[in-house]
């Protein structure tokens, strides 16, 4: 624990200065990097249109799907952010511990299209039943700018400095690339690129096939319904004849080019509270920063990034029992912490009302550190508040 401290503190200057030069880059949370060409704000408003574009049933949404439009789902407090809206994941587990998930996948589906003869019910023998709400996309851009090697260098899947954190690289086969990635978007880092992101999106939100998720999901082994609900047909994101770029496109650029959320007032509490938050090892896992690699484009090439998390899977005890991708049931990928004040509820199942309630559910590998936390004289556990909600 010692050296990771050392390190986060050392981190520290550079992560103040990178949350005053990245993070408030944008005076309200929704707006694009700065920097950024003429031609990249054409395609960030171009993006953000088609994200908050309602689809039709006639332009290939469901049969089955959780919301109709991008934005449905990320909304708080702007376009890109959280949202209130709920998705439904089942499995099941035998006897033998081993996950099970079902024929069409853990994802269960609220909504589907008229006549909504292909609705589904959540899945009969699932023992296994967990929520999940939106994950915020503010400065995804620069997360997805950052280096697999970084992301790996991070990760201590056997505990070697004996810290009882066991940060975890989700290694995926990213769709969109045909590589193998280190997983960083998503509850559980299933995805690697922003491209892949939207792609999943788009497909199992909205049930809208393209180019890198082809097909309906096969929800039953029924082959009369299966022909029924999902016909074979042509991929139905398609380029635009004007701009020549796909939905898909169009959301990887609004969400490429999305700002940072702002951070708040940096105050002397603030400042005090931060190096409480690394004294007690929750730096461990939220690291104060991170850096993007060398890139073309300046708005992106060896950028600080003030995420507070090492993009990491650890189990913190709030795991939610699905496996996926290369998750399993218990891990959950380290949430960035930028942008928290603008959050509520908390949690991947917004379970937690509060930022003392989220603190309170951490166990596990976060058990040290939930204990200190539980130390803290009052005066001190203000401070940490403090800081935590001037994120």
């Amino acid at each position: 624990m010692r050296i990771r401290n050392i390190y986060c503190l050392a981190a520290l200057g550079l992560a103040l200065a990178g949350i005053r030069s990245v993070a408030q880059e944008s005076a309200l949370p929704g707006g694009p990097l700065s920097g950024i060409t003429s031609r990249e704000l054409e395609l960030f408003r171009e993006g953000r249109g088609d994200f908050m574009e309602v689809e039709q049933a006639s332009e290939g949404l469901g049969p089955l799907f959780n919301g109709t439009s991008c934005a449905q789902c990320h909304n708080i407090p702007a376009v890109g952010g959280t949202g209130t809206m709920v998705e439904v994941r089942a499995g099941y587990r035998d006897d033998r511990g081993v996950f099970h998930a079902p024929p069409g996948g853990t994802l269960q589906h609220l909504f589907s299209v008229p006549p909504h003869d292909c609705q589904v019910s959540i899945y009969a023998e699932a023992n296994i039943i967990a929520h999940r709400i939106s994950v915020p996309l503010f400065g995804a851009g620069l997360i997805d700018a950052i280096p697999d090697s970084t992301i790996l260098a991070l990760a201590d899947p056997d505990d070697r400095d004996g810290d009882g954190v066991r940060g975890r690289a989700a290694i995926i086969q990213d769709v969109a690339s045909g590589t193998t990635r280190a997983g960083r978007f998503g509850w559980k880092a299933q995805q690697a690129t922003l491209l892949s992101f939207a792609g999943d999106a788009y497909f199992n939100e909205m049930g809208i096939t393209n180019d890198f998720f082809h097909g309906e999901p096969p929800d039953s082994g029924d082959p009369a319904r299966l022909r029924r609900c999902y016909p074979a047909g042509a991929t139905e994101d398609v380029r635009d004849s004007r701009t020549g770029l796909r939905g898909v496109d169009n959301f990887e650029n609004f969400i490429r080019l999305l700002a940072p959320p702002p951070r708040g007032a940096i105050t002397d509490a603030v400042l005090r509270g931060e190096k409480i938050f690394l004294d007690l090892g929750c730096g461990t896992c939220h690291r104060p920063q991170l850096e993007t690699g060398v890139n073309a484009n300046p708005v992106f090439n060896r950028r600080a990034v003030p995420l507070f998390s090492d993009l990491l899977l650890h189990d913190i005890g709030t795991g939610d029992g699905i496996e996926q991708a290369a998750a399993t049931g218990a891990e959950i990928r380290t949430p960035a912490l930028w942008g928290l004040r603008f959050r509520r509820p908390l949690l991947h199942d917004g379970s937690a009302a509060t930022i003392e309630q989220a603190i309170g559910r951490h166990q596990v590998e976060a058990g040290n550190s939930r204990s200190r936390f539980d130390a803290l004289p009052a005066a001190q556990a203000a401070e940490l508040l403090a800081f935590l909600k001037s994120l």
